[in-house]
């Protein structure tokens, strides 16, 4: 009952934020951009799409091969296109980290192994973001007003301290005192630790992991900035590589279904900083949110066509989640 009432709210947050935002907008403006968009620019966002996965699973095997558990190519692609399929229509946006999770240990690799390299390809992935604003933020800031180019500056560089912070914290989770290894939770955070500081204190898979995020923020960004084209919207791609990661990092709040209404707010908000109007970054939210769907489409069949997609995951007990990384693959 928790469950179903924990979907029930985000189902009523989606819509709430949907409806309001579009009891603001001139619907009539909104119709006409989304219908006359241009053909050629939607092609080329779609193509841009289907790069990001490929993205997506290079990244993933980086972090995969620093901490001793490789999976070939082809699976790797499998399993990230089913990801990417439930990220767009479970509740959650990262509910496709659970399934890429779930078939990585029933591909063969170490219960503890799936778990570390997806957290860890998530922490690159901020990160990457993270390194990517606050790198392009000085060429950005001349465009806002005194008070909001304060606010993005001390955002971007206090956001990007942090995540370096956490990325620190989670390397030193196995400098616990010896008593706390008892406890099962304990054991698996100190797996996560050595991990943590297999990926990312080796310069070769560091610069590796990270560079793909960046390049992974920009690729997404320029669809982004594709369909802004294709609406007819006046935006650069640098006003896009600014206000779209913190697009994308806030959509991750568990609080709505796929994202859908957190991110056309954000949308809404970050691009109205340059000036596009409230209809047009809605627009362009809802016709990425679209895209993002009918491209992870493949992953559901590919996902129907796997032969456990029934079968129940038994975890044996000497093998749980909390021990389990500590042998690695």
């Amino acid at each position: 009952m928790k469950k179903w009432m924990a979907v029930a709210l985000k189902f009523l947050v989606s819509g709430a934020l949907i409806w309001f935002l579009l009891s603001g907008v001139d619907l009539g403006g909104a119709k006409t951009r989304i219908v006359e968009v241009a053909p050629d620019m939607l092609l080329l966002a779609t193509l841009i799409f289907f790069v990001q996965i490929s993205i997506a699973v290079v990244r993933w095997q980086i972090v995969l091969k620093a901490i001793g558990a490789p999976l070939g190519f082809a699976k790797a692609f499998r399993f990230t296109y089913m990801g990417a399929f439930f990220n767009q229509t479970l509740p959650s946006s990262v509910g496709g980290d659970a399934v890429r999770i779930y078939k990585a240990y029933r591909g063969g690799l170490a219960l503890g192994s799936s778990v570390n390299s997806v957290m860890l390809e998530r922490v690159a992935t901020v990160l990457g973001l993270l390194l990517l604003v606050v790198s392009v933020l000085p060429l950005f800031l001349p465009r806002l007003d005194e008070g909001a180019e304060r606010l993005f500056l001390l955002g971007g560089i206090a956001s990007l301290i942090l995540a370096v912070a956490g990325t620190f914290v989670l390397m030193v989770l196995d400098r616990l005192p010896g008593a706390f290894m008892a406890w099962r939770a304990i054991r698996g955070l100190a797996a996560l630790a050595t991990d943590t500081r297999k990926v990312f204190l080796s310069p070769g898979s560091s610069f590796r992991v990270l560079a793909l995020s960046v390049a992974g923020h920009v690729n997404l960004t320029a669809s982004v900035f594709v369909l802004a084209l294709g609406l007819g919207l006046d935006v650069t791609f640098v006003d896009c590589l600014v206000l779209f990661p913190p697009v994308l990092l806030v959509t991750t709040l568990p609080i709505s279904i796929a994202g859908w209404g957190v991110r056309e707010g954000a949308m809404v908000a970050a691009f109205g900083l340059v000036g596009v109007p409230a209809e047009g970054a809605l627009v362009l939210s809802i016709l990425f949110g679209l895209l993002s769907i009918a491209i992870s489409l493949p992953g559901g069949v590919i996902w129907l066509m796997s032969q456990d997609r029934k079968e129940k995951i038994v975890i044996p007990e000497e093998e749980s989640a909390a021990e389990a990384g500590v042998g690695g693959n």
